[in-house]
């Protein structure tokens, strides 16, 4: 399990007083069904989106989002973990914070969802 807790410790901490709901995806593993991780969530406010058995298609904005990120940063070879990680966390910030996207109105998801809030 705590493969699975310690990020999802750090996630609570990089999200704590967000406006907006926070969202986590995953499938149906174990790890997330399980009574530790969704007290976790409860806990901290956190809603819980589990795709449905054997059906990868709920789960889409979420596969979209990584083949994007795959996409546009895996090209590098990264001869750290650590400089891998400071490469996604930046991109990360750039894609929720600057990127922009049509099916948003051409807002980046942070500029929408303060826009739905």
């Amino acid at each position: 399990m705590n493969c699975v807790m310690k990020p999802l410790k750090e996630v609570i901490q990089l999200v704590k007083g967000l406006p907006y709901r926070t969202t986590i995806h995953s499938d149906q593993g174990a790890q997330y069904q399980s009574h530790i991780w969704q007290k976790e969530l409860k806990k901290n406010k956190i809603f819980q989106s589990m795709s449905r058995k054997g059906n990868c298609i709920d789960n889409s904005p979420m596969e979209s989002f990584f083949h994007i990120m795959k996409a546009e940063i895996m090209d590098c070879n990264y001869d750290f973990k650590e400089d891998l990680i400071s490469s996604m966390k930046i991109w990360i910030d750039y894609y929720n914070n600057h990127r922009i996207k049509t099916k948003l109105g051409g807002k980046s998801p942070v500029q929408y969802r303060k826009l739905s809030a």
